[in-house]
């Protein structure tokens, strides 16, 4: 009967180690889709300025061929 405590015990550290694993692995996950979407919301503001830009240097560039 010993052996089955022991076995149990031994059963439920490794649980616990391995939910105590998953719940960080979650937690950077979670993290890192933050990151990201703050990276995309960046890039998206740079995308739309440079187009801006763009649009501008278009439209002095025909008025200046005319």
């Amino acid at each position: 009967m010993a052996k089955k405590n022991k076995l149990r015990d031994a059963a439920v550290k490794i649980g616990a180690a391995v939910g105590k694993v998953d719940d960080r692995a979650h937690k950077a996950a979670l993290q890192a889709a933050l990151v990201a979407r703050q990276e995309f919301n960046d890039l998206n503001k740079h995308v739309k300025a440079l187009k801006k830009q763009l649009e501008k240097s278009t439209k002095r560039l025909k008025s200046a061929l005319k």
